[in-house]
């Protein structure tokens, strides 16, 4: 098996994930399909649109298409995401150490999120363990918490992420289920 960054980091329990899963993560390749967005109530709604606005969402809840193009290299693995409605929202994800006690650090702009992973009946899981502004940890009680898995469900990719504050809820959340484009 020919490796990128996502087999390199897993190592042999890169097996444990779907076989979609691990295609996906050898080979690259374009998801798309529909998705949900929602927002919580009140203040925390408020704070997700404008978080949302960054992010890429529509700021208003709704379904809406998506489209993630996902590639790889020897160092790197690359979220491109595009929302209908919205803007595209591109991350990075750099490996750091190897599974399971490493984690990955993904960059969206200024900001960057410290990422376990958990494989949980062949998903995905993110674990997310500390929020970056240009490189400095913030502190966590201040920061909104992110959830994120995928996983495979009836030959689909079933993702869903989530922003919570301890003290608020919901802040928004967006989950679908994608389908592979072939090109």
């Amino acid at each position: 098996m020919e490796g990128n960054s996502v087999t390199h980091w897993f190592g042999e329990n890169f097996t444990e994930l779907h076989p979609l899963l691990q295609r996906l993560h050898r080979e690259g390749g374009e998801l798309a399909g529909k998705v949900e967005v929602r927002y919580g109530q009140g203040l925390a709604g408020l704070l997700g649109r404008r978080l949302a606005k960054k992010l890429g969402p529509p700021v208003a809840s709704q379904h809406c298409e998506m489209r993630v193009d996902i590639r790889h290299s020897a160092a790197c693995l690359f979220w491109n995401r595009r929302f209908a409605g919205g803007q595209s929202m591109n991350s990075t994800f750099v490996p750091h150490g190897h599974f399971p006690d490493g984690y990955w650090l993904e960059s969206t702009g200024k900001l960057s999120l410290e990422l376990a992973v958990e494989i949980r009946d062949g998903g995905w899981h993110w674990q997310q363990r500390r929020m970056l502004f240009l490189g400095r940890p913030l502190p966590g009680w201040l920061l909104p918490r992110s959830e994120a898995y995928k996983h495979i469900e009836n030959g689909q990719y079933r993702f869903s992420v989530s922003f919570t504050l301890p003290w608020l809820g919901l802040l928004f959340s967006y989950a679908g289920n994608l389908q592979a484009v072939e090109n």
